[in-house]
């Protein structure tokens, strides 16, 4: 039995949503976004909701599946998804420049990361009290697509991975990092 699939979504007002057989489109005031539905799963509106259903309980973990996908689509042409990424060390850092990033990561040239389509950046630097001299940009990746941004974070992340004694490299700003001793052991 599904929990998440039992769970109606609310249409807000200024969203439509077309059904077809095989996938789910919706629009609203930030764009439009569909969404495949798996086989043995529909979906009907009723009083300003969206509700899924399965044929059978052989579907059961599509059910949840296709019913999240179509909560992350109205979810993002509503308000839209965000994700805060840090890049810390001692001369690192970013720049957004048109639609692309460019990284000083302590290799031997800048890097450029062009951003996919219907994602955008701002880049922030912070002076952070953590050691000496030591600043912080922080990345902020928005759009409407919650798949493509959790994909172009990991892709931001993968340039320069946070080394387990320091810290430094990219980021994700809301996970926690713990720290190894180095070899004074304390």
């Amino acid at each position: 039995m599904s929990r998440v699939g039992k769970k109606p979504i609310a249409i807000p007002s200024g969203v439509t949503v077309t059904i077809s057989d095989d996938k789910l489109e919706v629009k609203g005031p930030k764009g439009t976004l569909s969404t495949p539905i798996p086989s043995g799963v529909s979906f009907k509106q009723e009083e300003g909701s969206l509700v899924a259903e399965r044929a059978s309980n052989d579907e059961a973990a599509f059910h949840g599946l296709a019913r999240a996908l179509a909560n992350n689509a109205v979810v993002g042409v509503t308000e839209g998804f965000s994700k805060a990424m840090d890049v810390v060390g001692v001369g690192y850092k970013a720049e957004v420049q048109g639609k692309k990033i460019v990284f000083a990561l302590g290799y031997s040239h800048p890097i450029e990361y062009p951003l996919p389509e219907g994602i955008e950046a701002k880049a922030e630097r912070l002076n952070t009290k953590a050691s000496i001299n030591q600043y912080q940009t922080t990345i902020t990746l928005s759009g409407i697509d919650k798949q493509k941004l959790g994909q172009v974070a990991a892709e931001l992340n993968r340039l320069r991975k946070p080394d387990a004694y320091k810290g430094k490299g990219i980021r994700y700003a809301d996970k926690y990092y713990k720290l190894k001793p180095g070899k004074t052991g304390k």
